[in-house]
């Protein structure tokens, strides 16, 4: 039976205070008005050496031999700025799933369980290779956390039991213009006629501020209806694209 875990991150940036006055000097380096700093801070949630992982999605889905498919489970793992050490809690989210909190460390930690135990699973993603998939690895790095499987092997046009569909739908030609111009997440959903994650008023850029007061369900919703939708646009890519 054919396994695909579909997997997506949502990231917040780290308190500007943790960072010394050489790597704040280095972040703000060539922004001079008040709005090229906020610029700068802003896209601190964009690199995993300046931002935390706030909320890992994952969706486990299995065909069933006749053309359809199950879930075998799905849940998302939030960080909880006042979690430690192995402290954890699970809540239930106003869909029904799942949402386990806990330390960002024990949040990756479960991560690479999980791809240990589904190793066989190919997993699927929008943009993972540009950026989920990194900062999972360099996160982990971070907390000297060995992940069980190396989510950059291969190369840019070829790797192993990952289906990047940002990369299957520009035929790995994605440029800025043309017949293969790759377009955000918010764009495909909407083009393919599947509701966008973005539909219920969350999109990834209030990610940061929404964690800073506190809101990891809300967080956590928004970061399941991208599970949601990338399924979805997997299955139209799976069906009427797949080699």
């Amino acid at each position: 039976m054919e396994q695909y875990l579909v997997f997506d991150i949502e990231t917040s940036p780290l308190q500007w205070d943790s960072f010394s006055e050489t790597q704040q000097e280095y972040i703000l380096r060539h922004a001079e008005t008040d709005e090229e700093i906020e610029k700068k801070k802003f896209e601190m949630g964009l690199s995993p050496l300046t931002a935390q992982v706030v909320c890992i999605g994952l969706q486990l889905m299995q065909s069933t031999g006749d053309g359809n498919w199950e879930m075998i489970n799905r849940a998302a793992f939030s960080t909880s700025p006042d979690s430690e050490g192995e402290q954890y809690e699970t809540v239930e989210l106003e869909s029904g799933d799942k949402c386990h909190i806990s330390s960002e460390t024990k949040v990756l930690e479960d991560f690479w369980v999980i791809l240990h135990k589904y190793r066989n699973a190919s997993l699927v993603s929008f943009n993972g290779r540009n950026f989920d998939a990194p900062c999972l690895m360099l996160r982990s790095a971070l907390h000297r956390i060995k992940p069980s499987r190396d989510l950059m092997a291969g190369t840019k046009f070829n790797y192993p039991k990952h289906v990047d569909l940002i990369d299957e739908l520009t035929f790995f030609q994605g440029g800025f213009y043309g017949a293969t111009k790759r377009y955000n997440f918010d764009f495909y959903t909407r083009a393919f006629g599947i509701t966008s994650p973005k539909s219920e008023g969350v999109d990834g850029s209030m990610v940061g501020q929404m964690f800073n007061e506190g809101k990891i369900k809300e967080i956590s919703e928004y970061c399941l209806r991208d599970i949601t939708a990338t399924w979805e646009l997997f299955l139209i890519w799976h069906k009427y694209l797949r080699g």
